[in-house]
């Protein structure tokens, strides 16, 4: 689910990428604490352009030398919570795309990377400190205390975890941790719902929809979710409406919601959300096979 970063032809926010090795030298030389506040202020305009970016194969063959920049910041600063926050955006974006890529198999050591990042997003926020090896019910309790100033570290924390769950092959470890990514999206919505386009409508959609309703699927709870996101996002954010398409409309066997909600994707004009053109492209693509798919599906 995306949240996609991407660059502008060859260029990092106006720096080359040549100039990232120059950077990363730099991030290593500087003592703890200097390097982020001489690149920090370089990553907020990197990632808008990334998220501008329409050129996937750019963004696939660009964006480790990002990571290899994060990481390193990171080693010189391992509890800096704004840079946690860009590594743990960083790396689930980057698991996310590399099916499209053409990479699927580093979507697994990159989903790891993601959710460890994610992790100590969390446990920047004490309550959730270890957050992985709470009990449900500790971890819960924990949550309520968290309030809106929160509410960013608990949805990028949650959707790292759920994306290396995603790519766990259904291992049942990760899996046994659905419940805690759902009680953080569920605190999410408490505290603000609009927050990343409805994102955390979008993934409770996605996760009361994939369940058949013998082994805990809400269908019509999904719906809601899907229905709030898409006005959430003025039905501009089109991993919305492919996730609709794909986790409801498909699981309920509705063919004209499926294509509606498809064909609606496919035609939006991109230039109408420039800030969201990496994510709506790859949403696009999805769209794209899905309807290659309806007459086997229904």
């Amino acid at each position: 689910m995306a949240m996609r970063k991407d660059i502008d032809h060859g260029r990092w926010g106006g720096v080359k990428q040549g100039g990232l090795a120059v950077l990363l030298l730099v991030a290593a030389f500087f003592s703890p604490g200097c390097a982020s506040l001489v690149i920090q202020p370089m990553v907020g305009p990197v990632v808008k352009n990334l998220n501008r970016q329409a050129d996937l194969e750019l963004v696939c063959d660009g964006a480790p030398s990002y990571l290899l920049l994060l990481d390193s910041l990171l080693v010189s600063e391992p509890d800096n919570a704004r840079l946690l926050l860009h590594g743990t955006q960083a790396y689930t974006a980057y698991a996310s795309i590399m099916p499209e890529c053409g990479r699927p198999e580093r979507a697994v050591v990159l989903g790891e990377r993601a959710r460890a990042y994610g992790l100590r997003l969390l446990g920047t926020y004490k309550s959730l400190a270890g957050a992985a090896s709470l009990p449900l019910a500790v971890f819960s309790e924990a949550l309520q205390s968290a309030g809106p100033g929160e509410v960013e570290k608990l949805f990028w924390g949650g959707y790292s975890w759920a994306t290396w769950i995603g790519f766990s092959q259904g291992a049942p470890a990760a899996v046994a941790d659905l419940p805690k990514v759902e009680q953080l999206m569920l605190r999410v919505l408490a505290l603000d719902e609009t927050f990343y386009h409805g994102g955390a409508h979008l993934f409770l959609g996605v996760y009361y929809g994939s369940l058949p309703v013998m082994l805990g699927g809400r269908p019509e709870v999904s719906r809601t979710h899907f229905e709030r996101a898409l006005a959430i996002g003025e039905r501009r954010f089109l991993p919305t409406l492919v996730a609709y398409a794909e986790y409801y409309a498909r699981q309920t066997l509705d063919r004209e919601l499926y294509v509606r909600l498809l064909e609606e994707t496919m035609a939006f004009d991109l230039a109408l959300a420039p800030d969201l053109t990496m994510a709506n492209v790859l949403a696009k693509r999805r769209a794209q096979r899905l309807l290659a798919q309806v007459e086997d599906v229904f």
